[in-house]
């Protein structure tokens, strides 16, 4: 696990390919890998005093204080896993401080007994992302300084690809046998139109349909212990014998393990993993939990329990993400009132649950056994 990191930080900045990068997993492979994992619950993770990927990872704002503090709070309430962003723009400005970055979340991380699930590629929110000091949280709305990755500019440009070849080899080939990761999320909802910001390419979906696929092979090329998926989301047409749409051809045909994104009602979240348990592999949800549409703890972890199913909600802690709004934010900011009650996020900033009842079904549901 150590030696890669230090052949990395010794000056490598690109991670050499096996003679012959490993296949998909098989369903076998697959669920032997499951098999020794805890039942999976967790977060998506940003610390409160970051507003998006950039600020919580850049050598300036990085903050391992605040982490371990919130990590604590996790373990505590038996969560054992966070996904957690990454951006390709981190890797090119500082290859080796981005590393010794990921290794300190890891170690904090372990000592709480939490294995992230990172993700790579990201195609919500903000299409221009940029390095250096992050804008202040847009009074009122959600999610006001999450930015893509990659952005519009690189996504369009061809010649930008090999950067980014380099960093999913990179950051995957330096940890790729490190067991302190769950496993890595090579890009979440890639055909996400972003409508609330102007000016994105119109053919967005075709080019990311387009990359996805090298995107798998640049990661598999690295050889890693740790599975490779990317979420299905839209609609739900995913079962082995709809017809699926381009993008989900690509994730349902190249993921190791099967996840999927569900802010809907109980019968939602019952009916979405039942599709995508036809395929024989590990489900997990990567994103649920969105309290003013329908989707609440109660609601749908039992489900998740039920179905050994991992579940991952959105949003931990009250922070500069502002999460705890709706999405119609976007439209309605929350400036003279607030929501009648919080949309995602589980925690005050101070650690003090937003509602004790869904910290205790989390703890009772996690601290037993099927």
């Amino acid at each position: 696990m150590k030696t890669a990191i230090l052949a990395l930080l010794a000056g490598a900045t690109l991670v050499a390919s096996p003679a012959a990068a490993r296949e998909r997993w098989t369903p076998a492979q697959a669920n032997a890998w499951y098999g020794q994992q805890r039942w999976l619950v967790g977060s998506n993770y940003l610390p409160a005093n970051a507003i998006n990927q950039l600020e919580m990872w850049q050598a300036g704002s990085f903050d391992p204080a605040r982490i371990d503090l919130e990590l604590g709070w996790a373990q505590k309430m038996g969560m054992n896993t966070m996904r957690v962003f990454l951006h390709d723009q981190l890797w090119e400005q500082d290859p080796k401080g981005f590393s010794k970055r990921i290794d300190t979340f890891l170690t904090i991380a372990h000592k709480h007994g939490i294995k992230p699930l990172f993700v790579l590629f990201d195609s919500c929110w903000d299409p221009n992302p940029k390095l250096g000091l992050q804008h202040p949280p847009i009074p009122g709305v959600h999610n006001s300084g999450w930015v893509q990755s990659p952005g519009t500019a690189a996504l369009q440009d061809p010649k930008q690809y090999p950067r980014l070849e380099a960093y999913v080899k990179g950051v995957i080939g330096t940890f790729a046998h490190d067991d302190r990761i769950l496993g890595w999320d090579v890009w979440n909802e890639p055909d996400n139109p972003s409508d609330q910001y102007k000016n994105q390419p119109a053919d967005k979906t075709e080019l990311v349909t387009k990359l996805l696929p090298q995107v798998f092979a640049w990661a598999r090329s690295v050889d890693p212990s740790q599975p490779l998926t990317s979420g299905v989301w839209l609609g739900d047409a995913w079962g082995p014998t709809d017809k699926h749409r381009p993008i989900e051809t690509v994730q349902l045909g190249q993921a190791d393990v099967l996840t999927f994104h569900d802010y809907g009602w109980p019968e939602s979240m019952e009916k979405r993993i039942t599709l995508l348990e036809a395929y024989g592999r590990p489900v997990i949800c990567t994103e649920y939990m969105a309290r003013g549409a329908g989707s609440t703890f109660d609601g749908s972890l039992p489900i998740g329990k039920a179905h050994h199913v991992g579940m991952i909600n959105w949003g931990f802690v009250e922070g500069k993400e502002q999460t705890w709004l709706p999405w119609d934010s976007w439209q309605h900011p929350y400036v003279l009132e607030q929501p009648t009650v919080w949309f995602h996020d589980v925690l005050h900033t101070d650690g003090a649950p937003y509602r004790q009842a869904e910290v205790d079904l989390i703890t009772r549901l996690t601290s037993t056994t099927n």
